[in-house]
Formats: structure tokens, sequence, C-alpha cells
């Protein structure tokens, strides 16, 4: 997956009007978003659809799909044929239900995404130590595409390590998280920004920053 500008826009707004508002301004300098539960659990699933359509961005869908397989098919199916190019899979349910993800997901001729460990504070308790473990499942499943913090410089470098440097790495948490985009991209091959974009007072020239700055 071809990321302009090495910048992926966490959409996290709930209402449609505001997140197309959004999308007009920027839709020069992204090919890339992504699209979680406030807008499509307000709005409906088929949100997707409509932003597929009206803008052809490259969706990914953030919905942390965590559960048995045989429902972990059934979310990754439906959600894929609204018209997503990929989703973003939990690891830590293990590897039976990130297997049935991933099958769906080349049934439909799309992607996943690996989440190894979340880019917040609280994640530290349960996920730190089952990120490397989770990777080395990702690895030998054959995935390609990862999540791995931004905020957690050294553990996105442990996360690279393992599924090395073929493996296209998303990190959520520059800019209003705290993560620093040119750190970041040493070790991840995007960015996710959200807030830090679409609540300043001119995402334009904010996301313009971010390029700049990764530019460096």
């Amino acid at each position: 997956m071809k990321i302009k500008n090495k910048i992926i826009l966490a959409l996290d707004v709930q209402e449609k009007n505001k997140a197309y508002e959004i999308l007009d301004e920027l839709k020069e300098d992204l090919n890339t978003i992504k699209i979680g539960y406030p807008l499509v659990l307000n709005e409906g699933p088929e949100i997707i659809t409509k932003i597929k359509e009206k803008y052809d961005f490259k969706i990914i869908t953030d919905f942390k799909v965590a559960d048995i397989p045989a429902t972990n098919e059934k979310i990754v199916n439906t959600t894929l044929k609204k018209g997503a190019d990929a989703i973003i899979v939990h690891g830590f349910t293990g590897k039976d239900s990130i297997k049935a993800c991933l099958d769906t997901a080349r049934e439909n001729n799309k992607e996943i995404f690996l989440l190894t460990e979340m880019s917040h504070p609280g994640a530290d308790l349960f996920l730190k130590g089952a990120s490397e473990k989770i990777a080395e499942i990702g690895k030998e499943l054959e995935i390609k595409n990862y999540v791995a913090p931004a905020t957690k410089i050294d553990r996105l470098k442990k996360i690279r390590e393992i599924v090395g440097k073929d493996a296209y790495i998303i990190s959520p948490g520059v800019g209003f998280q705290g993560g620093s985009i040119k750190n970041t991209l040493k070790y991840a091959n995007a960015a996710i920004i959200g807030r830090s974009i679409y609540n300043s007072n001119s995402p334009k020239e904010k996301i313009h920053e971010f390029i700049e700055l990764s530019k460096n």
C-alpha cells in the first residue's frame, strides 16, 4: 500500500459533513485515511462506501477486530465489501483468529494490518510483553502489514527488527499523543495522524508542516 506523503489521516470525527469538510480541504495532500468506530457507528457502515466513491481514497478501517475466528470472518468480510481496502486486526486473540481475518481479506483481494501494540500508556499493562510474540505470529503467517506505536520508539524499533525491512508498518501516536514524525519514520513506513491535523485552526497548513518534517 503506497501512502502519499507518508501520512495517513485518522478521521476520528463522528459527523459525515465534518468528515467531508476535512477531506475536501486535505484531498490534494492525502491518498489514505483511517476510519474507525466513531464515524461508522454514527453514520452507518455505508459511510465507508460513500467516502470511497466520493474521494477514491484508500481506506483502512480501524475496527481492531478481536473475536473468535468465525465472528472475525464475518466482521472482516462485511467491512471489506463496503469498500474498505484494509482492516486493522488485534493480535492478542491468537493465531487462529488472526488467520481467519487474513484468509477472509485475501478472499476479497484486500489486506489486513496486524496490531502489535497500542500507542496509549495503559496498553503497556497487557500488550507490551505480548507485542513481540504477535509480530512473530504475523511473520509466521506471512502478514505484510503491521501497526506499531509512534509513542514508544523502542517498541516500534523492536517490532521492525522482528517483522523485517520488507514489512509495511503504520504508526499511530504522532502529534497529539506526543510522537515525533521524524523519529517514527526511521522505523515505520507511514505515520497515522488525526487530532493534530483536523482540530487545528488550519488543517491544510498543519498537514504541510508534517509533510515537511517527514522529509528531514
